[in-house]
């Protein structure tokens, strides 16, 4: 009678056996299901959003201009000039932008520095 189980080696160990792919068991199993990774937001997906963001602005500011091109007189510390009404008030926000600006980029600057400093102390 010939003994049941995998095949034994000279040295009494078990020896592996090519199974044949056609007569190999099939699992019943299905193989384990991978829940979907989340994306996180990124630099690059927020670079985009604000790219759109301001070309919709800039579309918006044309059509301002555009619509509003009758010209206007501005007088400013005795220079005078005329140009579109549209032009006018683009070039007034832009200066009120940088009166904004420029000392919150240099608040900015100082934090950065003090930032660095206490890093190296820390």
């Amino acid at each position: 009678m010939r003994p049941v189980g995998p095949p034994a080696g000279p040295d009494g160990q078990t020896v592996a056996v090519p199974q044949d792919p056609d007569t190999a068991p099939v699992p019943t199993t299905p193989p384990a299901r991978r829940d979907p990774v989340a994306v996180g937001h990124s630099r690059t997906g927020g670079l985009w959003t604000g790219l759109i963001l301001s070309a919709i602005v800039g579309i918006f500011l044309l059509v301002f201009i555009l619509q509003n091109n009758v010209p206007v007189v501005i007088e400013f510390l005795g220079l005078s000039g005329a140009l579109p009404l549209g032009v006018a008030l683009l070039l007034a926000a832009i200066a009120g932008l940088l009166l904004v600006a420029i000392p919150g980029g240099l608040r900015i600057l100082q934090l950065r520095r003090l930032a660095k400093g206490a890093g190296r102390q820390g």
